[in-house]
């Protein structure tokens, strides 16, 4: 048993007394101690020193009536008054003080008043938090979409939906001119029509486009969706970095003919692009740090045979020479 400096020296007096014939006035003369009463030879822990602190102490005077007095206020507010009554104290010790009231149930927090009415938000049939246990290790298991604004003339404004897998870091990219749930629905299928894998949990905002139908669409479909909480974007960096790479390439560095958006000339020979075309209109050919320079689809393509990025039904995305992002999209004058 660890017994403290203290105790062992006491266990030491007890010795003494043992070994000469308990002789309780030659162990006192010897230590200068009086503790035999106190000792338990079953319970070294007696030899431990009690506490010193005085059985009836000073109770505080202080009261939380002018915290009564102005329900609402902090620390900070308060403290300015007590000066102005001639008190010298801090913020900090004004904060102690309500903190021990608190404790004491000398002062209770006024309840939420019913006058100003709050929106509930209603549960979501299908959306939930994604979990902390949910892992993302292969292409398809989160992919992260979001809108945007863009607004290329005055009076126009243009709805972009992107969507970013997390692994792969593979986009797909679709413009509407609006964004609601049929938008949002209707996006499900470019983003399973241009992607080689399965999406199987989708990650989206609050927004009211991703919620009626698209959430649905989701269920029938067998994804699992995952919404942020309020206020979070961080949450949704990928996509948001995303946007931000769209919207420098194709809406700010660019002029475009809005109706068919021409994609920048893809930098890698024709061998290494995408079923040998001479243009890659997607952004799934553009280097990432997270490859080390490699492209999206190099990562996809070394685990999977060209054949089978042939085959798909929809087509090869990579082989047409311009895509069409808007549907209706107002040619400039």
């Amino acid at each position: 048993m660890g017994l403290s400096a203290a105790a062992r020296q006491r266990l030491r007096w007890f010795d003494y007394w043992a070994s000469h014939d308990h002789n309780v006035a030659l162990t006192r003369r010897h230590f200068g101690i009086s503790w035999r009463a106190r000792y338990n030879p079953r319970h070294l822990r007696s030899l431990e020193a009690r506490s010193r602190r005085p059985r009836r102490v000073r109770q505080p005077a202080t009261s939380p009536a002018l915290r009564r007095q102005y329900p609402r206020w902090g620390k900070d507010k308060l403290v300015g008054l007590l000066h102005r009554q001639g008190w010298s104290v801090s913020a900090a010790t004004v904060g102690r003080i309500l903190a021990r009231a608190k404790r004491r149930g000398l002062l209770r927090e006024p309840g939420r008043s019913s006058v100003v009415v709050r929106r509930a938000h209603p549960p979501r049939p299908y959306a939930m938090r994604k979990p902390k246990e949910y892992l993302v290790a292969a292409p398809g298991d989160l992919v992260q979409v979001d809108t945007l604004d863009v607004r290329p003339f005055p009076g126009v404004i243009r709805r972009p939906c992107s969507a970013r897998d997390l692994v792969s870091r593979w986009d797909v990219l679709q413009v509407y001119s609006q964004a609601t749930a049929a938008t949002a629905t209707h996006f499900l299928d470019a983003l399973h029509a241009r992607r080689p894998f399965p999406v199987r949990a989708l990650q989206v905002d609050g927004g009211a486009e991703f919620r009626a139908g698209f959430e649905t669409a989701c269920q029938q479909r067998g994804m699992r969706l995952f919404v942020l909480p309020p206020r979070s974007p961080k949450l949704n960096g990928h996509v948001e970095r995303a946007q931000r790479t769209h919207t420098e390439e194709f809406y700010e560095g660019r002029s475009q003919r809005f109706g068919i958006a021409w994609m920048p000339t893809s930098p890698w020979p024709p061998s290494t692009r995408p079923c040998g075309t001479g243009r890659t209109p997607t952004t799934t050919s553009v280097p990432t740090r997270r490859w080390a320079t490699a492209r999206p689809t190099s990562s996809w393509q070394a685990a999977h045979p060209p054949d089978a990025h042939q085959r798909k039904e929809a087509g090869c995305l990579a082989c047409t020479e311009r895509v069409h992002l808007v549907a209706p999209w107002p040619r400039a004058a």
